[in-house]
């Protein structure tokens, strides 16, 4: 959201500008010249406070629209100049992942026939000298005529003030910002359809019946034994339930003979489907036939 971060920036500065409707700002050279920068050195307002003012060879050119007050295909700074050496008169042209490069001749910017300033053209490249990569990003770099360089000792300030104005010769700059907030728009839209379609189709934990399953009571299985738990109850509270009466009525014959349902009595298979009463019981009722 970094452009709309910047838009409202920007949209914050002109309802201070109070400009009026339809206002465009495409001054001329000698405009910039005159009327601009040469009051903002001599301390004076401008018309308008329309051009901010920053340390442009602090950023990269693309980083600048952001901090403009007004603009959208140009922007416009005041900014000073620090000397490259520091007992030369040359700028630094170094800023931030690259540096400045001078284009063509200086031109002069005269008013009433009396040269005011001197207007520079530079293309960034980004990287280091020599092997710097040219960009699309322009800045024109108005400076004051025959102004004197500062003298402060150890201080690389070589001017306070000189005014630029920054485009990109393809207007890339605009269409990708274009691009990018399409983009972020796009994956809030998508974000906010996959929230919204999972709280649709997830089953609140209200709405599942944790109640019996009348349905199994049509099975033939199930047929009889109602719905309550006593239908199914564990082995120990089985044998409790008979109190070994089964045992009641059973002879020998019917423990040892052909066809019967027990083992002999001294399998542990056998004997682990009785309960301890009935296993005393039983061996009580059988040890006088083996012993």
């Amino acid at each position: 959201m970094v452009m709309a971060a910047a838009e409202g920036r920007r949209g914050d500065a002109e309802a201070e500008l109070n400009l009026p409707p339809g206002f465009r700002f495409h001054p001329t050279d000698e405009e910039l010249v005159a009327d601009y920068l040469c009051a903002r050195a001599a301390g004076r307002a401008p018309p308008v406070p329309i051009i901010a003012e920053l340390d442009l060879y602090r950023f990269d050119p693309w980083e600048l629209p952001e901090r403009a007050l007004f603009g959208a295909r140009e922007w416009y700074f005041f900014t000073p100049r620090d000397r490259k050496y520091p007992n030369g008169s040359r700028p630094s042209r170094a800023a931030g992942g690259g540096y400045w490069k001078a284009t063509g001749a200086d031109r002069p910017v005269a008013r009433a026939g009396r040269t005011l300033g001197i207007k520079k053209a530079l293309v960034f490249y980004h990287g280091r000298p020599a092997a710097g990569v040219k960009t699309d990003w322009i800045m024109h770099e108005y400076r004051l005529a025959g102004a004197a360089a500062k003298r402060d000792g150890a201080s690389l300030r070589l001017d306070d003030w000189v005014l630029c104005r920054l485009y990109n010769k393809k207007n890339q700059w605009e269409k990708m910002q274009r691009q990018r907030q399409e983009e972020e728009e796009a994956a809030a839209k998508a974000a906010a359809s996959q929230s919204t379609s999972w709280g649709e189709t997830r089953t609140p934990e209200s709405d599942v019946d944790n109640g019996p399953f009348p349905e199994l009571d049509s099975l033939p299985e199930f047929q009889g034994m109602g719905t309550t738990n006593a239908a199914i109850l564990p082995k120990e509270e089985v044998r409790e339930l008979g109190n070994d009466d089964w045992l009641m009525g059973i002879s020998l014959d019917d423990l040892q003979g052909p066809g019967s349902l027990m083992l002999p009595w001294d399998d542990s298979y056998a004997a682990s489907f009785l309960s301890p009463v009935a296993a005393m019981k039983m061996e009580q009722d059988v040890s006088p036939f083996f012993f």
